[in-house]
Protein backbone atom coordinates (compact mmCIF):
# COMPACT_ATOMS: atom_id res chain seq x y z
CA UNK A 1 0.00 0.00 0.00
CA UNK A 2 3.08 2.52 0.87
CA UNK A 3 4.46 2.01 -2.58
CA UNK A 4 1.28 2.65 -4.57
CA UNK A 5 1.24 6.23 -2.44
CA UNK A 6 5.15 6.58 -3.25
CA UNK A 7 4.45 6.18 -6.89
CA UNK A 8 1.89 9.32 -6.75
CA UNK A 9 3.81 11.47 -4.77
CA UNK A 10 6.97 10.34 -7.42
CA UNK A 11 4.55 11.31 -10.45
CA UNK A 12 3.03 14.62 -8.47
CA UNK A 13 6.67 15.86 -7.84
CA UNK A 14 7.82 14.98 -11.39
CA UNK A 15 4.64 16.76 -13.17
CA UNK A 16 5.28 19.61 -10.72
CA UNK A 17 8.65 19.74 -12.19
CA UNK A 18 7.97 19.78 -15.70
CA UNK A 19 6.06 23.08 -14.93
CA UNK A 20 8.95 24.24 -13.13
CA UNK A 21 10.68 23.61 -16.03
CA UNK A 22 8.34 24.92 -18.78
CA UNK A 23 8.24 28.04 -16.65
CA UNK A 24 11.85 28.68 -16.10
CA UNK A 25 12.45 28.28 -19.42
CA UNK A 26 9.87 29.94 -20.76
CA UNK A 27 11.07 33.13 -18.67
CA UNK A 28 14.59 33.17 -19.75
CA UNK A 29 13.30 32.95 -23.26
CA UNK A 30 11.60 36.12 -22.33
CA UNK A 31 14.54 38.14 -21.10
CA UNK A 32 16.57 36.92 -23.80
CA UNK A 33 14.77 38.25 -26.43
CA UNK A 34 14.10 41.48 -24.32
CA UNK A 35 17.66 41.93 -24.16
CA UNK A 36 18.39 41.30 -27.82
CA UNK A 37 15.95 43.63 -29.33
CA UNK A 38 17.25 46.15 -26.51
CA UNK A 39 20.64 45.79 -28.23
CA UNK A 40 19.62 45.46 -31.44
CA UNK A 41 17.64 49.41 -30.75
CA UNK A 42 20.47 50.79 -28.99
CA UNK A 43 23.13 49.53 -31.73
CA UNK A 44 20.60 51.13 -34.28
CA UNK A 45 20.60 54.12 -32.65
CA UNK A 46 24.25 54.57 -32.59
CA UNK A 47 25.07 53.70 -35.96
CA UNK A 48 23.50 56.94 -37.19
CA UNK A 49 27.09 58.38 -37.64
CA UNK A 50 28.43 55.63 -39.34
CA UNK A 51 26.96 56.29 -42.93
CA UNK A 52 27.51 60.15 -42.52
CA UNK A 53 31.16 60.17 -41.80
CA UNK A 54 31.44 57.61 -44.66
CA UNK A 55 30.18 60.15 -46.85
CA UNK A 56 31.96 63.37 -45.02
CA UNK A 57 35.79 61.23 -45.58
CA UNK A 58 34.28 60.62 -49.24
CA UNK A 59 33.35 63.94 -49.84
CA UNK A 60 30.18 62.75 -51.18
CA UNK A 61 27.90 65.86 -51.06
CA UNK A 62 25.03 63.82 -53.19
CA UNK A 63 24.91 61.28 -50.24
CA UNK A 64 25.55 63.38 -47.38
CA UNK A 65 22.76 65.46 -48.02
CA UNK A 66 20.47 62.83 -47.95
CA UNK A 67 20.53 62.62 -44.15
CA UNK A 68 19.49 66.85 -44.61
CA UNK A 69 16.16 68.39 -42.76
CA UNK A 70 14.41 70.14 -44.83
CA UNK A 71 15.68 72.81 -43.22
CA UNK A 72 19.21 73.43 -41.24
CA UNK A 73 21.66 75.18 -39.99
CA UNK A 74 25.01 74.92 -41.68
CA UNK A 75 28.30 76.59 -40.27
CA UNK A 76 31.10 76.83 -42.63
CA UNK A 77 34.37 77.99 -41.29
CA UNK A 78 31.94 81.06 -39.04
CA UNK A 79 29.91 81.68 -42.40
CA UNK A 80 26.10 80.44 -40.58
CA UNK A 81 23.20 79.73 -42.51
CA UNK A 82 19.21 78.50 -42.02
CA UNK A 83 18.54 77.05 -45.60
CA UNK A 84 17.21 74.72 -47.16
CA UNK A 85 17.84 71.15 -47.91
CA UNK A 86 19.35 72.08 -51.60
CA UNK A 87 21.13 74.90 -50.36
CA UNK A 88 22.71 73.22 -47.54
CA UNK A 89 23.92 70.69 -50.57
CA UNK A 90 25.20 73.32 -52.66
CA UNK A 91 27.44 75.11 -49.79
CA UNK A 92 28.76 71.34 -48.62
CA UNK A 93 29.65 70.71 -52.37
CA UNK A 94 31.44 74.05 -52.10
CA UNK A 95 32.94 73.10 -48.95
CA UNK A 96 34.45 69.56 -50.36
CA UNK A 97 35.51 71.40 -53.59
CA UNK A 98 37.50 73.80 -51.64
CA UNK A 99 39.17 70.83 -48.79
CA UNK A 100 39.37 67.51 -50.66
CA UNK A 101 38.86 65.21 -47.46
CA UNK A 102 41.20 62.81 -46.61
CA UNK A 103 40.23 61.40 -43.50
CA UNK A 104 37.60 61.64 -41.16
CA UNK A 105 36.92 59.86 -37.35
CA UNK A 106 33.69 60.50 -35.04
CA UNK A 107 36.01 61.32 -31.89
CA UNK A 108 32.93 62.14 -29.18
CA UNK A 109 29.22 61.09 -29.61
CA UNK A 110 26.35 61.34 -27.48
CA UNK A 111 22.66 62.99 -26.74
CA UNK A 112 19.38 60.36 -26.34
CA UNK A 113 16.28 60.64 -29.12
CA UNK A 114 14.85 62.96 -30.33
CA UNK A 115 18.51 65.01 -30.45
CA UNK A 116 21.88 63.00 -30.89
CA UNK A 117 25.15 65.05 -32.13
CA UNK A 118 28.44 64.00 -32.77
CA UNK A 119 32.16 65.60 -33.03
CA UNK A 120 34.60 64.59 -35.56
CA UNK A 121 38.22 65.44 -36.90
CA UNK A 122 38.21 66.06 -40.19
CA UNK A 123 41.48 65.93 -42.50
CA UNK A 124 41.14 67.94 -45.53
CA UNK A 125 43.18 69.99 -48.42
CA UNK A 126 46.10 69.81 -45.89
CA UNK A 127 43.98 71.33 -42.99
CA UNK A 128 42.32 70.33 -40.00
CA UNK A 129 39.11 71.08 -39.25
CA UNK A 130 36.27 69.94 -35.90
CA UNK A 131 32.99 68.84 -37.18
CA UNK A 132 29.95 68.95 -35.30
CA UNK A 133 26.57 66.67 -36.22
CA UNK A 134 23.39 67.43 -34.65
CA UNK A 135 20.96 64.58 -35.83
CA UNK A 136 17.51 64.65 -35.07
CA UNK A 137 16.06 60.77 -34.66
CA UNK A 138 12.53 60.52 -35.48
CA UNK A 139 10.33 57.05 -36.23
CA UNK A 140 10.13 58.62 -40.25
CA UNK A 141 13.87 59.33 -40.29
CA UNK A 142 17.25 60.89 -38.92
CA UNK A 143 18.02 63.84 -40.38
CA UNK A 144 20.86 66.10 -39.84
CA UNK A 145 19.38 69.43 -38.20
CA UNK A 146 22.57 71.34 -37.59
CA UNK A 147 26.22 70.73 -39.15
CA UNK A 148 29.19 72.81 -38.26
CA UNK A 149 33.11 72.99 -39.52
CA UNK A 150 35.78 74.88 -37.45
CA UNK A 151 39.18 74.90 -38.36
CA UNK A 152 41.89 73.84 -35.79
Amino acid sequence: MLKGYGLIFAEIYLSTNKIVMRSVLFSLTAVFFAFSSLSAQTKSEQDVFVPIAKYIQSGDSEKLSAWFDQNMEIDILGTVNDCSKAQAKQIIKEFFNNYSPKSFVIAYRSGKPPMKYAIGNLNAGGSKFRVTLFVKIQDDGNFIQKLRVEKE
